[in-house]
């Protein structure tokens, strides 16, 4: 690959990124509670926390899934 090839993959790359970035905060704005799902671990002890979003990845697997078979067979 040249250096053409690699700018435009990382251009890209940036541009679903602030994609992402944008959806995840109108999402927010919006008041759904993304990574506040129920099912989405949250132990909290008295010095330490965890958390692990099972649920919200669930979801987020199959959103991105359905998305991205949908834009591969648009490109076929």
């Amino acid at each position: 690959m040249d250096a053409t090839t690699i700018g435009k993959v990382i251009f890209g790359a940036g541009g679903l990124l602030m994609l992402f970035g944008a959806g995840v905060w109108l999402l927010g704005r919006a008041g759904i509670p993304f990574g506040q799902l129920p099912g989405d671990l949250r132990l909290e002890g008295e010095r330490s926390s965890f958390y692990f979003p099972v649920v919200t990845c669930i979801v987020l697997s199959v959103v991105l899934t359905i998305v991205i078979n949908v834009v591969l067979r648009l490109f076929r």
